[in-house]
């Protein structure tokens, strides 16, 4: 198990401690504005604490129609700047390396948390959206840069791009949502330019040790997988993200399409090319052995979630008893209060249904 705890280095940016990283979860704990709340604060900070090698914010919007959940965290005004700032500073404080991931919710948007219609690579009947113009496209992408800078200057080492789970980027990426005739419509390609522009610009715009990365989902929601390993190949030939984070659902599911059985999703991933760019996976990670699994697939770091949730020290607990089995649930309210998670969120992991709590 000590590969688990050996140091992973990146081609910019410091190198994290272990392979442990902390998932970007949904949380509805700061405030309605999109400052950071003490309760959002002391849920990532303890997780710093508790030995994950880089600790990632939720879905941060970068811009205010693009707020998918109430309680979301933002990073789209110098007004958000203090509470980022209070938080890269503390995580790095508690030795783990920072990163926010930026997100725009397209036409998953509600109009009853921004107040506006949402909008999205093209007119969407089911929710209502109306397709972007190309002026509010080139100011999507600005919005994105703009945050990246300004999570720089709050401190934080890097800034994941969220691109999986059906939201605006993702949306881009999709055959099924991007019915637009630009080009940022059309072939794969010209549905990964709206990315690709993203990408470019932070580069352009923060300094050569600024971290990168990019979460993509393989399938479902739009998106198909001979079009995001073409893609994932593609990010990592040309290096200019530093780390690339699969979100799969399950690591060792199939994939849900036929010409892909037989082997597991993660199997598909793991063996691209990656030209220094490191590859991160998320998808059912739990147990000491499920990590073990994981890294012999020859991936670089696990992005976990519902056990940090469970263990806000789980990398520390594992280092010290290489045996230690994490709680099953449900848990008990109490468990979770005690490992820093505040009322709202408890709240939103029952709603969900798929994260079972009890009453005590």
């Amino acid at each position: 198990m000590t590969h688990l705890f050996e140091e992973l280095t990146f081609k910019r940016g410091p190198a994290i401690k272990n392979r442990f990283m902390l998932a970007p979860l949904t949380n509805q704990q700061s405030h309605h504005d999109g400052t950071l709340s003490d309760d959002e604060f002391k849920w990532l900070t303890m997780r710093a604490k508790g030995g994950f090698g880089q600790t990632m914010t939720c879905a941060a919007h970068v811009q205010k129609a693009g707020q998918g959940f109430a309680g979301q965290l933002a990073a789209f005004d110098d007004k958000h700047l203090e509470g980022l700032k209070r938080l890269a500073d503390e995580i790095r404080r508690q030795g783990s390396i920072s990163s926010c991931q930026l997100y725009h919710g397209g036409y998953r948007c509600p109009s009853d948390v921004t107040g506006l219609q949402p909008t999205g690579p093209s007119d969407n009947e089911e929710s209502g959206s109306r397709g972007m113009t190309r002026d509010e496209l080139k100011g999507v992408i600005s919005n994105f840069i703009e945050a990246a800078v300004r999570c720089e200057q709050a401190g934080f080492d890097g800034v994941e791009l969220h691109g999986a789970h059906s939201y605006l980027i993702c949306q881009f990426l999709s055959p099924d949502y991007n019915q637009r005739e630009d080009e940022y419509g059309g072939s794969a390609e010209n549905r990964a330019r709206f990315l690709k522009e993203i990408i470019g610009g932070i580069r352009e715009k923060c300094g050569a040790d600024f971290q990168v990365g990019v979460r993509l989902s393989p399938e479902r929601m739009g998106v198909y997988m001979q079009d995001m390993l073409d893609l994932a190949r593609g990010l990592m030939a040309e290096g200019d993200i530093d780390y690339l984070d699969m979100s799969l659902w399950d690591c060792f599911k199939e994939p849900e399409e036929d010409a892909f059985k037989g082997r597991a999703l993660i199997e598909w991933f793991a063996e691209l090319p990656r030209n220094g760019v490191r590859l991160v996976v998320a998808g059912n990670i739990r147990t000491p052995q499920d990590a073990d699994r994981v890294l012999a697939t020859g991936v670089d770091a696990l992005m976990l979630g519902r056990v940090a949730i469970l263990h806000h020290n789980y990398p520390a607990l594992l280092q010290a008893d290489p045996k230690f089995q994490p709680i099953e649930l449900p848990v008990p309210r109490d468990h979770l209060r005690a490992e820093g998670v505040s009322e709202s969120f408890i709240d939103y992991l029952q709603g969900m249904g798929r994260f079972g709590i009890t009453s005590t």
